[in-house]
């Protein structure tokens, strides 16, 4: 194997590794709501969430805190509340991801 092929191939399994890891982070309805409500609203609180999900706040920063790791979402501190966001640019590495997956291994 050349250098280059062995190259290519040791960033496409990091590709993987960090695409495992997103794609466990959506691996639970209540982190899916979260990224849904973030879409909708832009940016808001943990407290807001809670409202709209009605669920316990404990629940929502745990889950919160799954998706600030997978960086599918920011987190931006501020003087009462801390507000969370979709990170854009990874989701949509993501979807390029899924595209050049499902485009290499399967034919409709």
């Amino acid at each position: 194997m050349n250098d280059q092929v062995a190259a290519d191939l040791g960033s496409m399994a990091k590709d993987d590794e960090d695409a495992a890891r997103i794609y466990a982070a959506l691996g639970h309805p209540v982190r899916i709501a979260i990224l849904r409500q973030l879409i909708l609203e832009d940016a808001c609180c943990c407290k807001d969430i809670v409202g709209r999900l009605d669920l316990a706040q404990s629940t929502v920063s745990q889950h919160l805190k799954v998706l600030v790791t997978a960086r599918l979402i920011d987190y931006r501190p501020e003087r009462q509340s801390s507000r969370y966001s979709v990170n854009w640019q990874q989701i949509n590495a993501i979807r390029t991801h899924l595209a050049a997956f499902a485009g290499g291994c399967c034919t409709l």
